[in-house]
Parts: C-alpha cells; structure tokens; sequence
C-alpha cells in the first residue's frame, strides 16, 4: 500500500503541468516529502562543473555589438539608453554592459538590456541586466498552482486575453510554502506565511507599480497594496552592497544545487529614480549577483530565485501580433520563453505597458 501511494504521489508530480523538467519535478517532490538527504545526495553524485573559459556565446556577443551600436547613436536619437554597467571582466569586450533596447512603446525605449561577463572563469555564461522604466509600466504579482500554496483568483500563467501590452515575466523568490523565503506572501488580502520586518520585498501598489525595499522600513503595509513577495534579506541596502552578502553563508542565502557557490541566481532592485533593476544569468556567486545590481544603479536590490530550474527573465515582442506577443529568453535560461504561457508551478511578475495594464 506505501508503495502505491508513493507511486501515486510521485506519477501526480509528473504530470502536473506546465514547463518544469522532470529532474525539477522530481527533486520538488523529494523535498516536499522529507528526503533532503537523498536529493542532496543525488544532486553531488551528478554534479558537473560549469565550463571554465571559452568565448562568449555568438548570440552574447551579437547582443553586445547591437548595444554597442545603438549607445553610439543614441545621441543622435530620440531613445535614451540608460548608462553602461561597469564590467566585471578587464579589459571588457566591445559593447559589453551597453544598454540596448529590448522592448520599445510609443517610440520610447521602456525595457533596456545589457550583456556581460560575470567574472574571468565562466566566461561563456553571459549574464543578462535589466532596466524597466517605472512610469510607463504595470507589474503585476502572479501565483504558482504549488507555490506559495492555496488558492487564487489570479491565475497562475499568462493566459490567451491577458497578453495585450505584455513586455516581460520575470521569475519569484525562494519558496514560501516550507519556509525558505524567510518572508511571507500576500495578494489581494490573502496571505501565505507571515510578512516579516526586515525581509527584503518586492511590493505591489494598486497602481501598477513596484517597490523593492525592507519590509518596515522602506516599505510597509498601506490601503494601495495589493501584493508583496518577500525573499531573505537586502542584496544592496541605501546604495551599497551589504556587509551579509560577504558574510551570510546557507542560513542566509538558502542551499545551492550541489552545495556550490556559482550557481544560476537572480534578483531585482530598484534605482534612486523609481525605476526596476533585474540581473540574471547561469553562474553567479552571491556577490557577484549584488555587486551587479549595484553597478546597474539599484539603491536597495534583493535575491529573488536560484538554480538550474528556476531564475527566468522573458520579454515579448508583440510587432506580429499585439495580443499574442512573442517570448524571448533574456540569455541562456534552460527554461523555454514561453514558460509562463503555460502553467507556472511557482510564482512571478508580468509586466505591462502601462496604457495597456492588466490587473489580475
């Protein structure tokens, strides 16, 4: 009978829907059902080091070339682009830590890329940057069907009708459901977890825009609130890296695949100007991760999610069709572009042009 049920258990797992692989899959349920030292276990024996050196993958390359370009031009232009990343890597590749335009509304250039290298190892792991223009967007908070957990009026996936205007989905943070986020999450009056003083947090206010800050300081609960994601602690708190991305180890940062520091990471932060920050890519160290939100302007930044399955930053180009836009994959995600186009088993952000937000 134990056997049936296990089997039972882990055959629902697998055919839930939406995009996670089967090893994700499988690995969610080990952890849901008390078998951390067997995943843990498995994820050491398969464990294969991400590639030391070798080039920029062509696509990388292409993107930071096109930037290079435009940045030239953009004097001349009506586009302002926002100001490069310093790199990380001496002395940087040509166009490297542009900005170019990814998403463009009404002539204006409102989501903004940039590509670079994170360090002088995992050269050919390009990390993306993001810069989103507050006031000509609306972010919008969406639900897993497994995480956070319970139940919602908001869907978990962009569905056919909610896509006019769509210009990117970004990843969530670290799960709430079993603790992990260290925080708490709350859409439309419904809570999951606690909200907690002193977590770093995404906030959602009616009117369509984000704030990341510290939850009790920066930010609190207002009557214009509508979601909060909370995950860990400040990446970049007042400017400045904090002194806990040196110092934190696991009981700060959250357990890697395999226990390693150089893993796929994410997070989000926002500059002195109101504006939206994201940075991701397939091999980060958490100070590396921080330091990139920093040199991209972000005033106060935040982890959002790590590993493999998880860290995804998509935009869309609706120039073929405006209610079906199209997903491009920031950089080398192993997730498809159209992840959140299906089901999502965790939760993220969508992001509207503004004049043609969708309230979930």
């Amino acid at each position: 009978m134990c056997a049936l049920w296990v089997g039972y258990s882990v055959y629902g797992a697998l055919a839930a829907p939406g995009t996670d692989s089967t090893a994700a899959r499988l690995a969610e349920w080990g952890r849901g059902h008390g078998l951390n030292w067997a995943i843990d276990w498995l994820e050491v024996q398969t464990y294969t080091p991400p590639k030391v050196g070798g080039t920029v993958p062509p696509d990388a390359l292409a993107r930071m070339r096109a930037a290079q370009q435009q940045q030239a031009l953009a004097g001349k232009s009506a586009i302002a682009l926002h100001p490069p990343v310093r790199p990380l890597v001496d002395p940087p590749l040509l166009g490297e830590g542009d900005f170019s335009t990814l998403v463009e509304v009404n002539g204006r250039s409102v989501v903004q890329s940039a590509t670079m290298r994170p360090d002088t190892q995992y050269t050919s792991f390009p990390v993306g940057v993001v810069w989103m223009k507050q006031s000509a967007l609306s972010f919008a908070l969406h639900p897993g069907f497994q995480e956070p957990g319970g139940q919602w009026a908001v869907p978990d996936t962009v569905p056919p009708g909610q896509r006019s205007g769509l210009v990117a989905t970004f990843n969530g943070g670290f799960k709430v459901s079993n603790g992990d986020s260290h925080g708490g999450f709350l859409l439309n009056g419904q809570t999951v977890g606690s909200l907690r003083d002193g977590a770093a947090s995404e906030v959602f206010y009616k009117d369509g825009s984000l704030r990341v800050g510290v939850w009790g300081q920066d930010v609190r609960m207002t009557p214009d609130v509508v979601g909060v994601r909370q995950c860990l602690v400040p990446l970049v708190a007042h400017g400045q890296v904090t002194q806990q991305v040196y110092d934190g180890g696991t009981a700060t940062w959250g357990f890697t695949d395999q226990g390693m520091p150089f893993v796929p990471r994410s997070g989000v932060g926002i500059d002195k100007n109101g504006d939206i920050v994201y940075v991701g890519g397939r091999v980060l160290s958490v100070q590396t991760l921080a330091v990139l939100l920093q040199r991209a302007g972000a005033v106060t930044a935040m982890m959002l999610d790590i590993n493999l399955s998880w860290p995804s930053f998509i935009s869309y180009d609706g120039t073929h069709d405006t209610a079906d836009p199209t997903p491009h994959n920031l950089v080398n995600f192993v997730r498809p572009a159209d992840r959140y186009y299906q089901p999502s088993s965790r939760d993220f952000v969508a992001v509207y042009a503004r004049a043609q937000s969708r309230k979930p």
